[in-house]
């Protein structure tokens, strides 16, 4: 089976930018992380590797919240970095990046993780 075949997803995939803002009166710069309104990468192809054991579900109102890690696949020469927010395009679930991981030069491996907000980690 071929790298290619295994690839049946697609992601959006937004850098995250950092800014610093003074906010004035002679006070220093603070850093502030936010993403862009349009992705830096649309329509990658990927793989979404969802193991059951790495998925809880919290009961709360009105909604429930789902924590999970999960494994996502790229191909080798995707631009993906820490932090980085990944949007699954067929369900619009975001997540953030763990670091990734080169797997001997043949594809991209990174760790991404589901939380009940978005936010770097």
């Amino acid at each position: 089976m071929s790298l290619e075949a295994l690839l049946n997803h697609t992601c959006d995939i937004y850098h995250i930018k950092k800014e610093g803002k003074s906010p004035g009166y002679g006070l220093a710069a603070s850093p502030s992380f936010s993403y862009p309104e349009e992705p830096d990468i649309a329509g990658q192809t990927c793989h979404f590797g969802i193991e059951s054991r790495n998925v809880t579900v919290t009961q709360t109102a009105p909604a429930n919240l789902m924590d999970a890690k999960i494994k996502l696949t790229l191909p080798i020469g995707t631009d993906v970095r820490l932090n980085d927010k990944i949007i699954d395009c067929a369900t619009g679930l975001a997540y953030t990046a763990e670091q990734p991981v080169n797997v001997r030069g043949h594809h991209l491996f990174v760790y991404i993780k589901r939380e009940e907000a978005q936010k770097p980690l």
